[in-house]
């Protein structure tokens, strides 16, 4: 199905799950794959970077020993771009690598007014390209003891409540 795949990473939990996601894309399709990321230039940092460049590599090395390492063909490219300059990097490097998709890493900060406000990532990169664009999931925050409130959930005992079966 795919045969190149261009991940793009950032600093992120989210990075990691796109990077498990990746890897299970490209075992399944026997495809290659293209880590990129992009450290930013902060806005008036003077040529400060959100990174280090030791930070940014340690993140790319990371991710493409992680493939490698599940016996997937890969390589890693590290850009620097101001922070209005990121989508069109990673549309850019994957059509540079002739890419048949783009997976991205999903932070899924849902608010009332982020439909008002910019659009996010995953929007500004679809707009810039006609590959597919896809988004691994989010990594989940699960409570250390998920039936802590179940009590205050279930204020009556379930006995009283009747079952109907049909």
């Amino acid at each position: 199905m795919f045969t190149r795949i261009l991940l793009a990473i950032d600093d992120s939990p989210s990075s990691d799950v796109a990077v498990s996601f990746a890897t299970a894309m490209a075992r399944q399709s026997v495809a290659s794959v293209r880590v990129v990321h992009v450290n930013e230039y902060l806005v008036g940092g003077r040529g400060f970077t959100i990174e280090t460049h030791a930070e940014a590599m340690r993140h790319l090395e990371g991710a493409v020993r992680a493939l490698r390492s599940a016996g997937i063909p890969a390589e890693g490219s590290l850009y620097l771009t101001s922070c209005f300059g990121v989508e069109t990097r990673i549309a850019t490097a994957a059509h540079d690598w002739s890419a048949d998709v783009i997976v991205l890493g999903s932070r899924r900060r849902r608010r009332w007014f982020s439909r008002f406000g910019s659009n996010g990532m995953r929007e500004r990169v679809i707009a810039l390209t006609a590959l597919p664009v896809l988004t691994a999931p989010a990594p989940l925050r699960v409570d250390a003891d998920p039936l802590a409130g179940l009590n205050e959930l279930l204020p009556a005992p379930l006995a009283d409540f009747p079952s109907v079966s049909i």
